[in-house]
């Protein structure tokens, strides 16, 4: 019997590849997002692997959606054996006195409370079976604070913290628990901080191999298959280009 992974945020981006790969691995998916269309297209995609896929349009923000969601599963969905926290974003890059709390909230509610609701909703199952794994997209953001960072930087943070929690909390019942936390990646993540500015998001990987998302979905698949008295608890991985969360080693510096 194929194991089932959800996967959240998995409409772009390392979301995408992670589902993907784990497509490629025979897995049968529960996948989520915001953007119906571009889940319905993944899903006859990855179709044509030979897996299952079960499409979840909703916001990770609205807890109500999750819960209903991932309460309302079919019978043939409910064993969920790993749950891949992925949901997540930055928006804006300014210094705290002249943030913005609509950008704020957004990042507190999507890369906080949401992959709160989410693992509340499915951790009581893994519980309950005692088998199961939780791996969550932190940051290198969640390791090192950076100039106008400051409200991203403390989201990730608590993804770190969250993380080490979950390890102590779900201990007794053989649940394993990951964070991978990805530098320079080169995905929707630059143009959703720049609110759509492309022309900026851009300069961001200028001069230097960055990451794509295909990098990190590879990390996920090491830790996903480790046996099961093995459990990789935190992975940082950064291009070779990029030392800390802001030095780079840059052929030319962008204008």
């Amino acid at each position: 019997m194929s194991k089932i992974a959800l996967v959240t945020g998995a409409t772009a981006g390392i979301g995408e590849a992670t589902a993907s790969k784990l497509a490629e691995e025979g897995f049968n998916l529960i996948l989520t997002g915001r953007r119906e269309a571009r889940l319905l297209h993944l899903k006859n995609k990855l179709e044509q692997r030979n897996v299952r896929v079960l499409p979840l349009c909703f916001d990770v923000r609205d807890e109500t959606a999750v819960k209903q969601s991932l309460s309302q599963l079919p019978q043939e969905w409910q064993q969920i054996d790993i749950l891949i926290n992925n949901a997540g974003l930055a928006a804006g890059l300014s210094s705290l006195h002249e943030g913005k709390s609509d950008d704020w909230n957004r990042m507190i509610d999507t890369n906080l409370k949401g992959l709160l609701y989410v693992t509340r909703a499915v951790t009581p199952g893994m519980v309950a079976r005692g088998s199961g794994q939780i791996i969550n997209i932190g940051s290198i953001a969640g390791k090192e604070v950076y100039p106008n960072g400051n409200v991203y930087c403390a989201t990730k943070y608590a993804v770190d913290a969250l993380t080490r929690g979950m390890r102590i909390d779900l201990l007794p019942y053989g649940i394993r628990v990951t964070q991978i936390c990805p530098g320079a990646v080169e995905t929707e993540f630059s143009l959703v901080r720049f609110h759509g500015d492309a022309s900026r998001a851009g300069k961001v990987y200028e001069g230097f191999e960055n990451l794509v998302a295909g990098d990190i979905a590879e990390c996920i698949w090491f830790v996903v298959p480790r046996p099961s008295h093995v459990n990789v608890n935190d992975m940082v991985v950064m291009p070779t280009a990029q030392a800390t969360a802001t030095l780079f080693h840059r052929t030319y510096n962008p204008r």
